[in-house]
């Protein structure tokens, strides 16, 4: 049995081995790019279908079909991280978070947005004056309830 760290190691190694991106991947098993690279990371599963497909796709044995297939436990490191690009998306949300909050609810009433019934895209904007990175992310409103 593989544990999703050796997974992504055995994705990563065989995606630069068959020079492929994640769009290529992701196409493979009939979902989102985003998604799929999530599972790839190991902070999503998929199901049998797609997890066996990816693992074909690749090249790569049952194990890592498996280990797709196989709930993630999602933690991460609670100090914010010094990945650059990471540490931006912490920025972002340390500078517009309480906006977004405000807005949100200002809206929608008390609740939350919902990270599990959730989409992402990111895409890429050609400008003149720099290339810009388009995120979409869009959530089911969770109104929190009284009792």
């Amino acid at each position: 049995m593989l544990s999703k760290i050796e997974m992504t190691e055995a994705i990563i190694l065989a995606k630069s081995e068959k020079n492929v991106g994640w769009v290529e991947i992701a196409a493979a098993t009939g979902l989102s790019e985003v998604y799929t690279t999530s599972a790839c990371l190991g902070m999503n599963h998929l199901d049998v279908e797609p997890a066996e497909k990816l693992s074909a796709f690749l090249g790569l044995d049952s194990a890592v079909a498996s280990a797709l297939q196989d709930f993630p436990h999602k933690s991460w490191d609670k100090l914010v991280p010094t990945d650059p690009l990471i540490y931006r998306l912490y920025e972002i949300v340390g500078v517009y978070g309480p906006t977004m909050k405000e807005l949100i609810h200002e809206k929608f009433g008390d609740g939350i947005m919902s990270a599990i019934d959730f989409t992402m895209d990111i895409d890429k904007e050609e400008n003149p004056a720099g290339d810009r990175v388009v995120v979409t992310m869009n959530g089911k409103f969770l109104a929190y309830k009284a009792w």
